[in-house]
């Protein structure tokens, strides 16, 4: 039996596999839940969401890596905070001065990234044990999985609920939108939808094997 280590080829691979399909933020892990069904009511607001918590993951597991020696185990998920909390706010004040509408439309949910589950997970478990290039890739690959779950759920809500895509009318003007869709509890099943197909699909590629 060998136990030679994959080659880091390998590794970054598995690492972008790992946070896009296999342990996505979303529908593997159920990890942010509160902006996935709060902000996912159009897909400009979803993909905004989406890539405002892939800087914030790229960035905030690059740092904390680099300086995983030095932090104290002790106050490590404080450190993790104001790590996150300094390229929040960068993301904060960039979408103020650049991206208006976007900054009004998401609101308090930008700031609140710093406490997002999703981004501490991967300090904690991954960034924290990890070399800063990794980090950064796990970050990367978290946060376009995050971005992805955010697109297809937004999507599905704003067509059936709204009849447009990014706010193009594609459903005509006869279509009676199921308003129900874009409510939270709209939310709540479009999301259980998923992540049942998600686990489908899963498990016969499992099967199949």
């Amino acid at each position: 039996m060998s136990d030679k280590k994959p080659s880091k080829g390998a590794f970054y691979l598995q690492i972008i596999k790992d946070g896009i399909i296999f342990k996505n933020p979303t529908f593997i892990q159920l990890l942010g839940m509160c902006p996935t069904l709060a902000v996912t009511t159009s897909v400009f607001n979803g993909i905004g969401m989406g890539l405002s918590a892939t800087f914030v993951l790229v960035f905030s597991n690059f740092f904390v890596s680099l300086l995983r020696k030095f932090i104290p185990s002790k106050i490590r998920i404080a450190s993790y905070i104001v790590i996150i909390a300094g390229f929040v706010t960068i993301v904060e004040m960039v979408m103020k001065a650049y991206l208006q509408s976007l900054s009004e439309s998401l609101g308090l949910f930008i700031p609140l990234i710093v406490v997002n589950c999703i981004i501490l997970a991967r300090a904690e478990s991954f960034a924290s044990k990890n070399e800063p290039i990794a980090s950064a890739l796990d970050g990367l690959a978290s946060g376009l999985g995050f971005t992805l779950a955010l697109t297809i759920i937004s999507a599905i809500r704003e067509l059936i609920g709204n009849g447009t895509l990014l706010g193009y009318n594609i459903m005509g003007e006869n279509f009676s939108p199921a308003l129900l869709i874009i409510l939270p509890a709209g939310g709540f099943l479009v999301l259980g939808f998923l992540i049942a197909l998600v686990q489908y699909i899963m498990q016969k590629g499992k099967g199949e094997k």
